[in-house]
This record gives C-alpha cells, structure tokens and sequence, in this order.
C-alpha cells in the first residue's frame, strides 16, 4: 500500500463532503452567491473552512487576524468557533466584496465579533503593532495577494502570541509551485515562502493537502 496521500477525484470527493461536510444552510448560500462573482476562484473549499474552524477550537482562539476576507466565508467559519467574546480583526480593501461579507454576517449573529478594516493589510498590521499587540493574537489567516506573503508572515509572526497557529492558503497553487517552468510572479512568491518556512526554526510547520493546500505554522 503507497504512503502517499491519495489522489482525490470527484467521486472520492464527493464521499469525502458527504461523510465530513457539516454546512449550515447560511454558508452554502454565502459560496453559491460568490459562485456568481467572477472572482469565485478566490472563495476557499467547504471542507477547508470547517477544517480552520476545528483548528480555532483547538486552540481556544480569541484574537484572529484575517488577511484577505474576500466575501467573508472563512471569516464566517472562523467567528462561529470562536467564543462570543472572541475579536477576528478582518483585512480587506474591497468595500463591494466586504459588504456581501458583512450581510451574512450579521444575518449569522457574528457581526459584532468581526472589525473589519479596509486599508492595505501591512498598514493595519503595522498599526497593531505600533499599539503595542504583539503576541495578542491566537491565530492568523493569511490569503491575500502572493507577493507580500513573507511579509505577512513576519507581521504575523511577531503578533501571534507563543503556541499560536499562523495559516496560509494557496501554497499548493494548483500544483504551479512544483513546475519548474512555471516562473509566474505569484508562483515564485509562494515557492519563496514554502522554502523560507521549511527552514524557520521559529515555528513547527505542515503543508496540509486541503483546497489550494493550507499550510500550518505553529509560533514557538
């Protein structure tokens, strides 16, 4: 019997959503009404959403930043799982997108857990910073733009409290990263950030196969 992960094709996917999938009628409707933007390819699968949200168990996190918020589904999974007086800090610059975001939820009774700030994340990260709120955080969601990835993960890292789980989509990339040919500005942003965490002792690592693939950094 092979060691490697198995493959997923549809029907094993499918068994898979059937067997694990536990999606409240809200959030399905929330993924069908971002199915129609054509920007879609950017919402994150089911299956990884209620994955972040048993990791927020996991760890009892109650600070959360979110980098890249899109239309609010891993936002959404990850405030429910949150206690009620849990704070997920959400970085996004799309009013348009957001505004679906907040609809749902409001409409999921999270609204008052989640401070939504639209300005560049680096911006909104420094200023934490500034404040004073390193090591105030449990958790940090990363699925933004490629290119600033390694320096979400410094932020991210000094703000993330010991013990602390950074996360970051995309870093499969539809298979790109491991084609050497494939030498896409975005492409080598992540290739850049998978080699810089393989060899970060600061933090224990897995790349997990999951959506885009989600890699796991847990602070030292």
């Amino acid at each position: 019997m092979s060691n490697r992960t198995i493959p997923l094709d549809a029907r094993l996917h499918g068994y898979l959503l059937e067997h694990s999938l536990r999606e409240s009628a809200i959030k399905r409707r929330l993924r069908e009404v971002t199915a129609a933007l054509e920007q879609s390819g950017m919402q994150i699968a089911p299956e990884q959403g209620q994955f972040m949200a048993l990791l927020v168990e996991l760890i009892g996190a109650r600070r959360i930043l979110e980098i890249g918020t899109f239309t609010g589904y891993s936002a959404l999974c990850m405030a429910e799982a949150m206690p009620a007086d849990g704070t997920l800090i959400c970085c996004d610059l799309s009013p348009e997108w957001t505004d679906i975001a907040r609809s749902f939820w409001r409409e999921a009774g999270v609204a008052e857990r989640i401070d939504l700030r639209l300005a560049p994340a680096l911006e909104t990260l420094d200023a934490l910073l500034a404040q004073g709120q390193e090591g105030q955080f449990d958790m940090a969601f990363v699925d933004a733009d490629k290119g600033n990835y390694s320096r979400y993960f410094e932020r991210c890292l000094t703000l993330v409290r010991p013990g602390g789980l950074l996360l970051f989509d995309n870093t499969l990339w539809d298979g790109r990263v491991a084609d050497p040919d494939d030498r896409d500005e975005d492409t080598r942003a992540i290739r850049a950030l998978n080699d810089r965490l393989l060899g970060d002792q600061r933090v224990t690592l897995s790349l997990v196969p999951i959506g885009d693939g989600l890699t796991l950094a847990r602070k030292r």
